[in-house]
């Protein structure tokens, strides 16, 4: 790439309540970014997000590591060299709509710096950072952040 050239940045993020849209927002804002929902084709409501109840739809695809939500239309990723890649986490980990994502897309992300934030009210996003490495380790996966 030339000196003059402009890199393009993608922020593309997963938000059940509102939380991570927010952070989304203002990451997106600060790095001059486009900004991409990650959609379910079936929204979750409230029940589907109770994570004490384990018949819950989130509670279900969270033991399910195989779980793979169907998400509406992707954005094409070409154009982009750097996505931060937003999810709340959910069991100390990205929701598995995430893994729904990465799959739909592998191979637009390939050559791409993907960064990982996340939003929660009390975990840490090392865990989900290794989860992500771990489960597609021929990405560029760079230092995940914490957004509160």
């Amino acid at each position: 790439m030339s000196a003059t050239a402009q890199t393009k940045t993608l922020v593309a993020y997963f938000s059940a309540t509102g939380t991570t849209r927010q952070a989304a927002e203002r990451l997106a804002k600060e790095k001059q970014a486009v900004l991409w929902e990650i959609e379910a084709l079936e929204p979750y409501t409230a029940a589907d997000l109770d994570w004490r109840n384990k018949q819950s739809r989130s509670s279900q695809e969270m033991q399910d590591e195989e779980a793979r939500p169907t998400i509406k239309q992707c954005t094409n990723l070409m154009p982009y060299d750097t996505i931060y890649v937003g999810y709340p986490i959910w069991w100390g980990i990205c929701p598995r709509i995430i893994n729904s994502w990465i799959d739909n897309n592998l191979e637009q992300l390939n050559d791409k710096t993907l960064i990982p934030f996340a939003t929660s009210g009390g975990s840490d996003v090392r865990q989900s950072v290794e989860y992500l490495k771990k489960t597609y380790p021929s990405l560029h996966w760079e230092k995940g952040m914490l957004m509160r």
